[in-house]
């Protein structure tokens, strides 16, 4: 998709890479490294199974199959799979969770 010039494809960090920092993006994006940082995304955010997240995302939607620790706000998915870890505070609209995984956050849903 296209929006004003800009190509809203997904973008993504790949294993090995470390930022510290924060992400502000209005695309889709996976992330297989590590981000020491806040994340802002308008679109899907995938933690991928060597990912990992220290600090606040908001999203639309995230799935999650490494490591999150913090305060995540989804307006609509967080899918939490098999071998993800999750720690802090969850704001999400809808949730799934994988057998499995290590939840260990406090969770509230709210209908959008």
């Amino acid at each position: 998709a296209t929006n004003s010039g800009f190509n809203l494809t997904a973008y993504r960090i790949v294993d090995g890479t470390t930022i510290t920092g924060d992400i502000t993006t209005l695309a889709d994006f996976r992330l297989d490294g590590k981000l020491k940082g806040n994340f802002t995304s308008e679109g899907k955010i995938v933690i991928g199974p060597t990912g990992e997240v220290i600090g606040d995302i908001i999203c639309k939607s995230i799935d999650i199959e490494g490591v999150f620790s913090g305060k995540l706000q989804a307006e609509g998915m967080l899918n939490v799979k098999s071998k993800a870890h999750i720690t802090g505070e969850v704001i999400v609209g809808k949730l799934a969770v994988e057998p499995g995984a290590r939840f260990e956050a406090s969770c509230e849903m709210r209908s959008s």
